[in-house]
Formats: C-alpha cells, sequence, structure tokens
C-alpha cells in the first residue's frame, strides 16, 4: 500500500495538549517524523512518563483539570512560550471542543483535527442525529432536541416508548448516560444524567433515544483531508463495555454479514462528506443482529482509544496521517489501496478492581511488567515507579495483538494478558483475561450488556497479592482474617497453570488505607479525614471530590437509602445507607475534597420503626 512521502509536511513543533496513555503515543510519532514534541503537565503530572519522554514540557497549574488540561488560555500561553507550530487534542479532555479549536487557529496556530464548525455540529448530538438524517443514515427514535425539563421528557418517552436511554447532548465516554426502563425511573434518571454530563463537560443538555437491548456497538475509522478525498480505515467492534465504556475493543467487527458491513462503511464515509470532514474521525453505531439492521449513534470528531487495532490491521499510522493532512498534504492512497489483513483485539488497562464493581484504584505502580510477545503491541501511560491519579481517568495503558484469524488474535491477547504484571493498583487485566476465555466472545454471542448480565468476575480468580491489596475495600475484624481458598492462575515458562491457593488475605485498617494512599499521591491529609470502621459506616471509596451531599443533620434513612455522590477518575461513586438510622452529623460538603476510607456521614442507632425491607437491606453501602 502507498504511505505518505517522505517529503510530506509536518508541524516542525507541536504542543500536545493531553496527557497519559494518548500523549505518550503522540510523541512517539513526533520522534519518527523529526517534529519537536512539547508536553504540558499539572502539578500531579510533574513527574509523569509522557513528560519525560518529550522534548520540552511546560506547567499548566493545580491537579484539577480546570486549572490545568482545560484551561484554553494557559495551553495557548504554553503552545506561544515553546515556539509550537500546531497543537494536538488526543482525545478527551478538550479534543471535542469547537471553541479551543478555535482559539487555536486564532492564535496562528494549526489545530490537528477538523474544523470548529464540524466539532460543534458532530459534537451535539442532536445536531449530528439531524446532519445524519439529512445524509440518509438509519436513526433510532429519539426526542427531536434537547429535554428541558421532566414534562417534555414525559411526552418525548411517551413517543419513544420504554426501554430509552437518556443521553448527554455534548461528550461521550460513557458519561451521562442512564438507560431507563419505566417511568418511574425517569425523573431521577434525568437528574443524574444532567448532573454528570455537566461535570464531565461543563454542558449539561440531555436528550432521549430508544434503548436495543442486546446490540453491538460497531464503528467506522474514517480519514479524510482537505482536497476532497476520504477513506474508511474498516470497522471496529466496542461491545464489551462496562456503565457504557469500552474495554475491549476488536478489528474487523467480527461475523457481520457483507451487505451490513458495507452499509456501515457507505454510511460513514457519506456522513463525513457531507459535514466536510477533515481529519481522522469515528462514526459509531448500533447493529441490531436480530434484525440485522443499524442505527446511527454518534461521531467522534478525534482519535479514538482504539484507533491502534485498525493500525495493526492496515498499517495505516493513524496518529502521523493526522499530522500530515493538518498541514495541508492529500492522502496518498485511495480506498482501494486499504487492504485490512487479519484481526487485532485491544484490551483497556484501567486501574479499576473489577471484583468490587470496578471501583477505580489510585497509587503507586510499585512493578510493571509489559508482556512483549511478537504481535503484541503496548501502548501505556505508565511505568513502574509513578502515580496513578485519582484526579484523571482510570485508563493506564493498552495492549492488542495481531493474528491471521480472529481466534489467533484471541489467544494470543490472552497469553499477553497473562503475561502483565502490575503492583501496586489493581488492574482490569485478569478480568478482561476471562472475558476472553468465555465461549460468548469466542463465538461472537456477546453484546453490550453481556458484563451486567453475564460476565460477572469470578470470586475464584480474584487475583492475590499487593495489586488487588492495595485496591480492595476496607477490611477490619474477624471477617478479615477468615481463611481463604482460591484458584489463581501463574504465569510461567511453561505457560498458564492453574492453583489452589489456601489461607487468609492480609488486612489493613482504613487509617492504614489512608497513610497508603497518601505517600503514593505525596498529598497531604485533607478535610473529612475522620476515620470510620468498616461495620456498616459510609466511607469515601476513593479519594476523590464530593459532588453532593443527599441527607442532612436529622433526617431518617433506610438501607439502601442515598448519602452522597463522589467523583474519581471520571466515575462517579454513589455512598449509600447499610444500615437504618438517623443522621447525627454531616462531614463533608460538595465540593470538597475526601480521602479514600474517610466517614462522609455519621449515622446514630436504627430507628425503631420502620425497619428496612429484606431486599434493601441485602444492598452493600458502596453501589458505584
Amino acid at each position: 500500500m502507498k504511505s505518505w512521502p517522505e517529503t510530506a509536511r509536518v508541524p516542525a513543533a507541536l504542543l500536545i495538549a493531553n496527557r497519559g496513555e494518548i500523549a505518550v503515543r503522540i510523541i512517539r510519532a513526533c520522534r519518527e517524523l523529526g517534529i519537536r514534541s512539547i508536553a504540558v503537565y499539572s502539578d500531579a503530572d510533574a513527574g509523569a512518563l509522557h513528560v519525560r519522554l518529550a522534548d520540552q514540557a511546560c506547567r499548566l497549574g493545580p491537579a484539577a483539570v480546570r486549572e490545568s488540561y482545560l484551561h484554553s488560555e494557559r495551553l495557548l500561553e504554553a503552545a506561544r512560550a515553546r515556539g509550537a507550530a500546531a497543537v494536538h487534542p488526543g482525545y478527551g479532555l478538550l479534543s471535542e471542543n469547537a471553541a479551543f479549536a478555535a482559539a487555536v487557529i486564532e492564535a496562528g496556530l494549526t489545530f490537528v483535527g477538523p474544523t470548529p464548525a464540524v466539532i460543534a455540529r458532530m459534537g451535539d448530538k442532536v445536531a449530528a442525529r439531524a446532519a445524519a438524517a439529512e445524509s440518509g443514515v438509519p436513526l433510532l427514535p429519539a426526542s427531536a432536541r434537547h429535554v428541558v425539563d421532566i414534562a417534555e421528557a414525559k411526552r418525548a418517552a411517551g413517543q419513544i416508548g420504554y426501554p430509552l436511554v437518556i443521553k448527554a447532548s455534548h461528550g461521550g465516554g460513557g458519561r451521562g448516560m442512564r438507560v431507563v426502563h419505566d417511568e418511574a425511573r425517569l425523573e431521577p434518571a434525568l437528574r443524574e444524567a444532567a448532573r454528570e454530563s455537566n461535570a464531565a463537560f461543563g454542558r449539561g443538555e440531555v436528550y432521549l433515544e430508544k434503548y436495543i437491548c442486546r446490540a453491538r456497538h460497531v464503528e467506522v475509522q474514517i480519514l479524510a483531508d482537505a482536497h476532497g478525498n476520504i477513506v474508511h480505515i474498516g470497522d471496529r467492534d466496542c461491545s464489551v463495555q462496562r456503565r457504557h465504556q469500552k474495554l475491549i475493543e476488536e478489528a474487523p467487527a467480527p461475523e457481520l454479514p457483507r451487505a451490513l458491513r458495507a452499509g456501515l462503511r457507505e454510511s460513514a464515509v457519506r456522513l463525513a462528506q457531507a459535514v466536510g470532514y477533515l481529519g481522522a474521525g469515528t462514526v459509531e453505531f448500533l447493529v441490531d443482529p436480530a434484525a440485522q439492521t443499524y442505527y446511527f449513534l454518534e461521531m467522534n470528531t478525534r482519535l479514538q482509544v482504539e484507533h491502534g487495532v485498525s493500525e495493526l490491521v492496515s498499517g495505516v499510522d493513524l496518529v502521523q496521517s493526522q499530522l500530515h493532512i493538518a498541514c495541508g498534504e492529500a492522502l496518498p492512497f485511495t480506498q482501494a489501496d486499504i487492504q485490512l489483513r487479519g484481526a487485532a483485539i485491544q484490551a483497556r488497562i484501567a486501574a479499576e478492581d473489577p471484583w468490587s464493581d470496578f471501583q477505580p484504584s489510585a497509587g503507586k505502580v510499585s512493578r510493571l511488567q509489559l508482556p512483549t510477545a511478537p504481535w503484541v503491541r503496548c501502548d501505556f501511560g505508565v511505568e513502574a515507579g509513578d502515580v496513578v491519579s485519582a484526579h484523571y481517568d482510570s485508563l493506564v495503558g493498552k495492549v492488542q495483538a495481531w493474528g491471521p484469524t480472529r481466534e489467533t488474535a484471541r489467544r494470543r491477547l490472552i497469553a499477553a494478558l497473562a503475561g502483565l504484571e502490575a503492583v501496586g493498583v489493581a488492574t482490569t487485566a485478569p478480568y478482561l483475561r476471562q472475558v476472553l476465555e468465555h465461549g460468548d466472545f469466542a463465538s461472537v454471542k456477546h453484546d453490550t450488556g453481556s458484563i451486567e448480565r453475564v460476565w460477572r468476575p469470578d470470586p475464584q480468580l480474584r487475583p492475590l497479592g499487593e495489586a488487588n491489596f492495595n485496591s480492595g475495600g476496607v477490611e477490619d475484624g474477624p471477617r478479615a482474617a477468615a481463611p481463604r481458598t482460591r484458584r489463581v492462575r501463574l504465569s510461567t515458562s511453561q505457560g498458564v497453570i492453574e492453583v489452589d491457593v489456601h489461607g487468609a488475605q492480609r488486612a489493613r485498617t482504613t487509617e492504614n488505607v489512608q497513610r497508603t494512599t497518601r505517600e503514593a499521591t505525596g498529598e497531604r491529609p485533607r478535610a473529612a479525614d475522620r476515620t470510620g470502621r468498616s461495620n456498616g459506616e459510609p466511607l469515601a471509596p476513593i479519594d476523590g471530590a464530593v459532588i453532593q451531599v443527599a441527607v442532612k443533620v436529622g433526617d431518617v434513612v433506610k438501607t439502601g437509602d442515598l448519602l452522597a455522590v463522589m467523583e474519581a477518575m471520571k466515575m462517579e461513586l454513589p455512598v449509600r445507607a447499610a444500615r437504618a438510622g438517623t443522621v447525627e452529623a454531616v462531614l463533608v460538603e460538595a465540593g470538597q475534597v475526601a480521602a479514600k476510607g474517610s466517614l462522609l456521614v455519621a449515622l446514630a442507632a436504627a430507628p425503631a420503626s420502620p425497619g428496612p425491607d429484606a431486599a434493601s437491606a441485602k444492598e452493600a453501602h458502596v453501589l458505584p
């Protein structure tokens, strides 16, 4: 296949307005092209990998994203101070912010991405649906506009029908989404979605859309230049999700009928042409396997986290292509030149504990060993000794495997994950290995709801060791010392073996949890540091910000009632009452930062009546 000529233009110096894994990926592309890379960092990221690898680095401000990575004026000041010619936004953060793209251009710099007008149009999901309709792309029933109040939401829901999904009109990554099965849940879900959307994207508009049970999530990768040339780089399946966020992606999407695949690709190209797209982008669809049809979801006007699997099957470097296109170069290849070979599968390695409902896990990565097998690619934003901060996304890296067939790629990725060792924080790696081994995944019988419905983490395969120890809940007393027998997998020179492990897991107190977290992050004790024990007290599940307090002193609560909502690593973590009682003291307020294990609300003894019902008594006190 034709590639970009060595004489193709690129910016002399590039400011990377991002952090973590994607910043590292862009820096590596810059090295190959001879571009001077300029990193930016917050105080929490002063020693981060992307800062160490870049040719230059510039401090933005405090750890909070609004004072650092989302502060467009400081980013532009850094670009001017370091002599950048262009700005690459990566993914997330300001990557789909039309105002930021416009500010970059107004500052006389090149923005690596589509025009501000296209970002604004396709970033508004209601406007994007209208563009798709004009292009003849199939759509799901939805509200005609953003819903402004519960009355309008009920009218729209009556027309759409249940189940439906509430979606944030701006942003992505599964934030601001709630599935609603009946009208009783509509109003609270509307409030939750709007609040989460506003916290994540600074905009709280939401709309309603019909929800398809057991659908697959399939997307098409697009590349377009300023000369009217546009191609697709195949499709990807991203159906393995938790909380509407992707965990495993693969290219091409498996087991799609030929006509359906062709329709997806043609629709994506047609829509991109209609809106005047420029650069790398992705058009996302829901596929209904039962009806063998598809529906437009949204268009991501940026690079995707999962772009690597498309690179592995096509040989096209999407990041380098973005840089060439941004400098006005024409695509050196046509659609006929692009040949997709084999299959590639990616596992997202996030600092989360799947055995604790994917609760985020911050702390120091004391050991990290990545697989080095042939046909395996690892894109990581951390190394051993780095700190995973609670201030940012939980994604720490990605492991991808290529094979001539999907089955070969699947087996190679399973082996690669078995060889991945991360100590200090919990990760999704051992759980994703279980998913890849599951018969439904191997035979492509899964859908976007398989994790919640079928693929619960196997308690017998919960990892032992420091990674799990540092991320688990606080355990005190007899329960922590109870003997256990668990089946675990070990990677050896002879392959992967299973062994039974007998004995108790080491316990630690709440005070130890707080001390360990502070030592790892280098942070001082903050508000809400009064500690509680684990006998039903509502404790902060992780270092994070309190975004809502749902009770006041004197309130009588029953088991399962919402007490507070915290946010950490781009996740909302509701904290609920584990027992009935009266609120004796509220120790936090909205906007405050609470340390992991700290007591949020003090509950007096349970009132005499009425007690909780049997169903609610079974609920855990933290239900993220």
